[in-house]
């Protein structure tokens, strides 16, 4: 609109706000009649002096009110009336519901209308109505879909190419259009994948052009995903790396804590291996290894353990290390220390007897 012609009717609502009666020219009666249409109240020329009076009035009263005042007379106070309750209005006439449908489409005023946004307007409303009339029309869908795209409506043209490919899982144009769109939403590697499919089924210039966009982006991504599992994988192998160094390390300073503990067992005891079994291992070990241990070990075996067995061979047998950090075969081991007897139930066990029998092969000291 005219910038002067706005400046004007801006005055003009000025005017009317501060002198309503302005209102009652007859010559504005069709501005009074429009405002009217809408629902304003404006007030009548009978009302407009009225007004006026009632101001003059209210005027007058608080003069006099406040001369009273000043002459020093007494002013009586009133005393507080009730709360005013309202009752309820009595109405008449029927009333309806409120709807409460999807808004109408209003349309955006900010948009250029073109002939070619007409054009593809019409195309989607006649697409429309064929679709209604052929709902197994995967070519109805697949061309929709792409009207769509010119629209740049990347998710409706999902949506038709989605149900295109519902209806022929073969549809070129149903993976043409959707790997369009997802490529016009950033979905780079689901654009590829479809693109790809479009061109095998039926290629055309077009689905070269935007692969060429889309495939630099989805390998940077497929790139950045193979980058980052390998380093998760080298961390989580890291990880099990730092515990088993750890349990290994936990069973070395086990085994050292009893190596001091026997020592210093056996210097209090003469002969015999360092430590022994305490209280030795009465009933000797019934059924045990091969040519079992005459007499038992009643008070610990006749004439003592080698005092000079050598550690070092443990310690560096990787089969005996690896059996340490097993539970199951420390469980047995505790079990035997406990109460020797205990070892017949074990020597079933195919992991835990070779493990006595090797250790016990240690123990035995030269012949």
């Amino acid at each position: 609109m005219d910038p002067a012609k706005l400046s004007e009717l801006k005055k003009f609502i000025q005017l009317c706000r501060s002198n309503p009666s302005v209102l009652n020219d007859p010559s504005l009666s069709f501005f009074r009649d429009y405002l009217e249409s809408l629902g304003a109240k404006l007030p009548s020329s009978s009302d407009s002096h009225g007004a006026s009076d009632a101001k003059s009035k209210s005027y007058v009263v608080e003069e006099s009110d406040e001369e009273m005042a000043d002459g020093g007379e007494k002013i009586d106070v009133e005393e507080e009336e009730e709360e005013i309750i309202e009752s309820d209005v009595e109405l008449e006439g029927e009333t309806v519901e409120p709807d409460n449908d999807t808004p109408q489409k209003m349309g955006n005023p900010s948009v250029e209308v073109t002939d070619e946004n007409r054009k593809l307007e019409e195309a989607i409303e006649h697409l429309t109505q064929a679709i209604l009339l052929n709902p197994t029309s995967a070519i109805m869908y697949g061309t929709r879909a792409s009207v769509y795209i010119k629209m740049k409506k990347p998710n409706a043209a999902i949506r038709d190419a989605n149900a295109a490919l519902e209806i022929n899982p073969d549809s070129a144009k149903g993976y043409k259009s959707r790997g369009i769109a997802q490529a016009m939403l950033g979905q780079w590697e689901d654009a590829a994948k479809d693109l790809h499919m479009a061109s095998k089924l039926d290629y055309d210039d077009e689905i070269n052009s935007v692969l060429k966009k889309v495939e630099p982006n989805a390998h940077h991504i497929e790139e950045h995903r193979r980058k980052y599992d390998r380093l998760r994988k080298e961390r989580e192998d890291r990880k099990i790396e730092r515990e088993r160094r750890r349990r290994r390390a936990q069973a070395q300073a086990e085994y050292e804590k009893a190596k001091k503990q026997e020592q210093s067992s056996s210097s209090r005891k003469p002969g015999g291996m360092p430590g022994g079994f305490q209280g030795g291992m009465p009933g000797g070990m019934p059924g045990g290894f091969p040519g079992g241990m005459p007499g038992g070990m009643p008070g610990g075996m006749p004439g003592g353990m080698p005092g000079n067995v050598d550690f070092s061979k443990i310690l560096n047998d990787p089969e005996l290390m690896a059996a340490f950090s097993d539970p199951e075969v420390m469980a047995a081991l505790q079990d035997v220390m406990k109460n020797p007897a205990n070892l017949a139930k074990h020597q079933a066990n195919p992991k835990v007897a070779p493990i006595i029998a090797k250790m016990m092969s240690k123990f035995a000291g030269p012949k």
